[in-house]
């Protein structure tokens, strides 16, 4: 197979066959052929990245992440993405073993933000700890020029009842829950677009849309360049990675 990409997955599986998911609905198809060709890595055991972050005296999830590029890479796609926010902790460090571009998510959602909502002032986040810990949502936050709220304790221990308790214990998502704190960030911390920092928080707005609030869901966006990226290079288009950010 040529002119194909990878995509690194696994963290969680649900929320990887959420991007799929997405992928396939979302690319302009009439028949089989039309599809994009990529190479699906679903690493399932790679070590919690919010307890790493954390604590890094816990397993670190860089050697088995840097380990499923460089087995990648040998197969020569055109770009991979990574399935996982908290994960881009070590962008740097995994993009630093391969040639291959690594679509960073984190900054191309943000960079939605204005484009899609020219209007908005404030910008909210919400995420799992790590994902806050980390500050690579809120540095691309600030480095746009927004003001931003990553809410209260309240909501940060809503967001991680959803995303663990709910999603990844339970395979379900609570679309009371979620919109809960949708409507918590809007009302109480006077959000105009709230960003879902978290590809199980995509899954809750894939599974629950039926809101009446601004959200910028990273996952959608990158399934967006997945595609855009995808059919430029079946084209035999030239991509200049190191513009797009």
């Amino acid at each position: 197979m040529k002119k194909f990409f990878t995509v690194i997955g696994g963290m969680g599986s649900l929320a990887t066959e959420s991007y799929i998911h997405l992928l396939n609905e979302m690319t302009p198809t009439k028949k089989d052929q039309d599809y994009l060709d990529y190479i699906l890595v679903n690493h399932s055991t790679v070590p919690d990245r919010t307890a790493h972050i954390l604590d890094h005296s816990k397993p670190s999830f860089l050697p088995p992440l840097a380990e499923d590029i460089k087995q990648q890479s040998l197969l020569h796609p055109e770009f991979m993405v990574i399935i996982c926010n908290t994960a881009h902790y070590y962008y740097k460090e995994l993009q630093a073993v391969t040639d291959v571009p690594i679509i960073h998510m984190p900054h191309m959602a943000i960079s939605m933000i204005s484009k899609k909502y020219p209007q908005a002032k404030k910008v909210g986040l919400i995420a799992t700890k790590g994902t806050i810990a980390d500050h690579v949502y809120e540095n691309e936050i600030k480095d746009a020029g927004f003001e931003y709220s990553l809410g209260d304790q309240a909501v940060q221990d809503q967001v991680e009842s959803l995303i663990y308790d709910d999603i990844k214990v339970k395979g379900k998502v609570d679309a009371a829950k979620y919109h809960d704190i949708l409507k918590t960030m809007h009302e109480k911390f006077n959000c105009d677009v709230i960003v879902l920092g978290c590809t199980e928080l995509s899954l809750a707005q894939e599974k629950s849309p039926d809101h009446p609030y601004q959200v910028v869901d990273g996952q959608e966006v990158i399934v967006e360049k997945s595609i855009e990226f995808g059919e430029k290079i079946r084209r035999g288009e030239k991509i200049d990675f190191t513009k797009i950010y």
